[in-house]
């Protein structure tokens, strides 16, 4: 492998790496907001026995 090359493959690999950094967020989670509780609370531990 020539000098040349290693040097292209290096800046591409960082080249890579910034455009990954520095780009548009590729995050494919759901909108979910605040999720309304849907279960009972435990009988055996309450808050006002402090």
């Amino acid at each position: 492998m020539s000098l040349t090359r290693t040097f292209d493959n290096i800046i591409q690999y960082f080249s890579g790496a910034i455009a990954r950094i520095f780009g548009p967020s590729d995050d494919a989670y759901p909108l979910t907001g605040v999720q309304p509780f849907t279960g009972e609370p435990s009988r055996a531990h309450r808050g006002e026995d402090w």
